[in-house]
């Protein structure tokens, strides 16, 4: 099969070593990562397997990591990694979903065979795949071992994008950008919510210049109406409105690298008090990334935000961003800096965040949100749809 990798093997050779630095800073002999962005980021692996148990695992004195999976995946790992076959290592069928007995057992098996049943080992618990059952199985079967969190070290190391990277952050943000300007161009009274989702669906997958995009770690979000005062509601098949608010939130993905983005139209002429609450959107998140360049903090960016807020009676209690990237579902978020109060991360040059600055009040909502990479000049956008309150006449 003629697998097109996104990296070169060097880029994963520097990851892996840029783990091990970290790993032995924080006193770990051995991850086992079950993340499948951090599986994805360390060795390239792709494959929808992350519903089974699974993992890769990276030792400060093995060469190359070790891919762990259902035995039926493992052609997967190599065709789409430079793994070498001894360290491809699948487990055996009947484990899977077995009542009593768990696919990591024969991975502590594996972990014994290799010499490390005493290990200083991280485990990756608040993985969103990493189950309570899978960490019992890793317990007992190594009892000689000293696991513990590892904090999202992988995840960590992932928050400052290569040049590599961040040429996939920008073609994701080509395709959001495609695909929320034709969402809108489908917003019209009448037309109902799921045939818009159809067309978003379409246009992610199609992407640009036989650039194709990937599936998404979220589905597309739409909220019309009172619906607008919350943020997670997905579509159905009711009709458009002939007057009333519309908020999208939908991303792009190219080679699982993300760009979410979301917009607030109004079908028919808004309200003085919807038009208001936009433009501080607006205003809040330009001047925040403005103020977005290296050695800011991101405590320091939610704050120039919330200032402006302040300034016409407005206050957002969440979080106002998060960092980026690859990532697979359930979730595009990378669950490490965000742009909150108390967050002293030191923003650098090449870290991606999703500036997320939706306010939800009792009956109605707005978002303006916008993805964007940290850089000497402020934050650099990557999507262009227009920064506004977009009216639909």
């Amino acid at each position: 099969m003629n697998y097109n990798k996104p990296f070169q093997k060097t880029e994963y050779d520097s990851r892996i070593l840029k783990v091990k630095q970290r790993m032995q800073s924080a006193g770990f002999d051995l991850l086992i990562c079950q993340d499948p962005a951090s599986m994805g980021w360390l060795t390239g692996f792709d494959g929808w397997s992350f519903y089974t148990p699974q993992a890769v695992l990276v030792h400060l004195e093995e060469n190359s990591p070790i891919w762990f999976g259902r035995a039926q995946d493992a052609r997967s790992a190599q065709i789409t990694t430079d793994i070498p076959h001894e360290n491809i290592v699948g487990f055996s069928e009947p484990l899977v979903h077995h009542p009593t007995r768990h696919p990591f057992d024969e991975l502590c098996d594996l972990i014994k065979t290799r010499g490390w049943s005493s290990a200083r080992i991280g485990v990756e618990l608040d993985a969103h795949y990493y189950t309570a059952r899978a960490h019992q199985h890793i317990v007992a079967g190594l009892p000689n071992a000293k696991i513990s969190d590892n904090r999202e070290i992988v995840n960590w190391a992932r928050l400052v994008k290569s040049d590599a990277e961040l040429v996939y952050m920008r073609e994701a943000g080509r395709i959001v950008t495609d695909t929320m300007n034709r969402a809108i161009s489908r917003l019209r009274p009448g037309v109902r919510q799921f045939e818009v989702i159809a067309d978003v669906y379409h246009t992610q997958i199609t992407g640009f210049d036989n650039k194709f995009g990937d599936y998404t770690s979220l589905c597309p979000l739409i909220q019309v109406g009172e619906g607008t005062s919350t943020p997670h509601l997905t579509w159905t098949d009711e009709a458009l409105p002939d007057n009333g608010l519309v908020c999208m939130e939908i991303g792009a993905a190219r080679r699982h690298y993300h760009a979410p983005l979301t917009r607030t139209m109004h079908i028919g002429k808004p309200s003085g008090e919807i038009i208001k609450l936009a433009n501080v959107i607006v205003e809040g998140g330009d001047r925040a990334l403005e103020a977005a360049k290296p050695g800011v903090s991101c405590e320091e960016v939610e704050a120039i935000w919330q200032a402006v807020l302040k300034k016409h009676g407005y206050r957002k209690d969440s979080r106002v961003g998060y960092s980026i990237g690859l990532n697979y579902p359930p979730d595009w978020g990378e669950r490490t800096a965000s742009l909150r109060p108390g967050d002293k991360t030191e923003l650098q040059a090449g870290m991606c965040f999703h500036f997320q600055s939706g306010m939800w009040l009792d009956n109605f909502g707005a978002a303006v949100s916008e993805p964007f990479i940290v850089t000497e000049t402020g934050g650099e956008r990557i999507s262009h749809v227009d920064r506004e309150l977009i009216v639909i006449d």
